[in-house]
Order: C-alpha cells, then sequence, then structure tokens
C-alpha cells in the first residue's frame, strides 16, 4: 500500500508493508523504494511493519528544484517526519547508498524517532574539518570522480536523458558484483561523462528484472534526475548545516552491511571503509560483507542481507 506523508516541503511518498514494530526504508542513488521490495517482503512475514519511502527527489515524492531542498539536514527531516507518521514510538532505519547517510543524520538530529539503524554499502564516519566533496577534490584531482563531475548543473542530467534506460542499466551493472575489475567509475580521464566507457551487459544479471527496471525507468521519465543529482551539490552545504555534528558518534544500536566487490570501499586510497564501518559507533552490533557482490547488496543478495538484518533486529 502507499500512502502521502506531508512534510514542511511537499508530501513524500511511502509504500508500507504489514503490521507490528515500524522499520523505515531509505534509499539512495539512483534508486527508488522499490530497491526494498525483499525487504518488505520478508521482514513483513516476520512480523514488522515495515515502509519504505520515496527519498525527496525521486518516485512518487515532491521534488524542489533547488539545491539547498537536499541537504542531509533537510532530508533527514523528511525521514523523521515520516517516522512520526507511522509510528508513536522510536522506529529503526535501513539506510542504502545515501540513504545510509540520510539515515545517521537522522540518528544524530532526531534522536528521540530512531530506536537503531542498519546502513548498507556506505558506512558511518564522524563529520571532519574537511568536507567530503573538498576530500574528493584533494584526492581526485585532475581525475575523473562521478561525484565532481556532478557538481555542475545540468551536464550529467542531459547526458541520462538521451536514454535513461540504458543509462541506468549501465550505472547499475558498473559497480555491481557482476562487472569486470575495474569496469565501474575508476579509471576515467577528467573531461570523460558519467557513461563514457560503461557497458549495457546484454542480458542484465537476474537480480533486477525487466519488470524491477520498468519501475524505475518510469520513475525517472516522470520525475527526472535534478532531485537525485542535487544529493551531491548540496554537499557543501551539508558541511555548513552539520558544523555543530562534527565528530559526533553515533550512540544508538547499529550494524553495517556491505557488498565484498562495492568501490564504495576503497574511495580513499589504501584505507577500507568497510573493515573500519563501527569506529564511529558506541554500540555497533555486526559488520556483515557479503562476498561476491557489489554495491546493491540487498537486490544482489537479498537473502544473505535478509539473515543480517533479522540478526540485528533479534539483537534489540
Amino acid at each position: 500500500m502507499q500512502k502521502l506523508i506531508a512534510t514542511e516541503t511537499g508530501n513524500i511518498a511511502v509504500t508500507v508493508q504489514g503490521d507490528g514494530p515500524v522499520i523505515l526504508c531509505v534509499h539512495g542513488w539512483p534508486d527508488h523504494s522499490s530497491s526494498w521490495r525483499h525487504q518488505l517482503n520478508h521482514f513483513s512475514n516476520r512480523g514488522y511493519r515495515i515502509a519504505a519511502m520515496d527519498v525527496r527527489g525521486y518516485g512518487d515524492s515532491a521534488k524542489p528544484h533547488e539545491i539547498a531542498a537536499y541537504s542531509l539536514k533537510n532530508l533527514a527531516s523528511d525521514v523523521a517526519a515520516v517516522a512520526a507518521a507511522l509510528s508513536d514510538e522510536p522506529v529503526i532505519l535501513f539506510g542504502h547508498d545515501w540513504g545510509a547517510p540520510i539515515t545517521y543524520t537522522t540518528a544524530l538530529m532526531h534522536p528521540e524517532r530512531i530506536r537503531a539503524v542498519a546502513g548498507l554499502s556506505v558506512p558511518y564516519t564522524p563529520g571532519g574539518d574537511v568536507s567530503l566533496i573538498d576530500l574528493m577534490r584533494q584526492i581526485y584531482a585532475d581525475r575523473f570522480f562521478y561525484m565532481l563531475y556532478f557538481q555542475a548543473e545540468g551536464v550529467v542530467e542531459a547526458e541520462m536523458a538521451i536514454d535513461p534506460r540504458s543509462a541506468l542499466r549501465k550505472i547499475y551493472y558498473a559497480i555491481s558484483g557482476d562487472a569486470p575489475a575495474n569496469g565501474g567509475f575508476a579509471n576515467k580521464a577528467e573531461g570523460e561523462g558519467l557513461l563514457d566507457g560503461l557497458i549495457d551487459p546484454d542480458p542484465f544479471p537476474d537480480w533486477l528484472s525487466e519488470d524491477d527496471l520498468d519501475t524505475y525507468v518510469a520513475a525517472f521519465e516522470k520525475g527526472g534526475f535534478r532531485g537525485a543529482f542535487n544529493r551531491y551539490r548540496a554537499l557543501d552545504l551539508d558541511h555548513q548545516e552539520l558544523a555543530a555534528y562534527r565528530g559526533r558518534r553515533l550512540h544508538l544500536p547499529t550494524c553495517f552491511i556491505g557488498g565484498e566487490r562495492d568501490p564504495v570501499r576503497h574511495f580513499v586510497p589504501g584505507f577500507d571503509a568497510f573493515e573500519h564501518a563501527g569506529m564511529g559507533c558506541d554500540d555497533f552490533r555486526g559488520l556483515t560483507i557479503v562476498p561476491d557482490v557489489g554495491h546493491w547488496v540487498q537486490q544482489e543478495a537479498p537473502a544473505a542481507t535478509n539473515a543480517a538484518l533479522a540478526e540485528f533486529l533479534d539483537s534489540l
């Protein structure tokens, strides 16, 4: 069942299944609430009321034009509003990709609303004196890096709009466990586009069906790509708005799940972010690295992901 939940800046579309304690799932880029389809089916049958929201800028949720609307502070306010609408009690959050930092920020800013957080594919890292985007500017000077490429308004949107279906297929495949080593966004020269050199596999691996892809394509053709890329353009604003939370540890129960072949592990050369996923957490309850899969861990390996999530839930 889909419902619309009003927030201060527009409606957020939420798909809800089951009855019981509430789990709220938050997706990342360039994704959709349906990326949690395996978790909705599994945990609704385990006695939970589990919901997946279309993050602001995606699907059937509001799509403000201004970049500032997509700061972590504002996206966390959406999650807190949806949590309050779904439950009088604190809820459990599952977050994947950008959904993970959104859930971590919600836990920092609205702790009364959140019981626990499971992060997928992006571990919690306390903010520091250098912003994420400035760090990437330093590391990837004179090289292509997707976050830097996304900063110019309209450029990547135009590239994606030429053939949204092919573009999404290439992106999903490029950082999946099925792609060849170094077949993703790495090793591209400055000046190349996001899609240059990426493979459009035929057939696509069976973890994403044509019907599933239809859902993604329809959502982006309806609403465009600007909101998805504005999340990256708000990174400097995040550093300013979250200054009071720099260095702050997460105190509530947390866990982390990631794919063994996810390139996010090594964004900072010489540092395995996944192995250190609990370093900023005071109540870290488990690290799961799923073998042979990439960035889309809850879709590429739903059984292993659900087992790790169930173990985390049972620990609460």
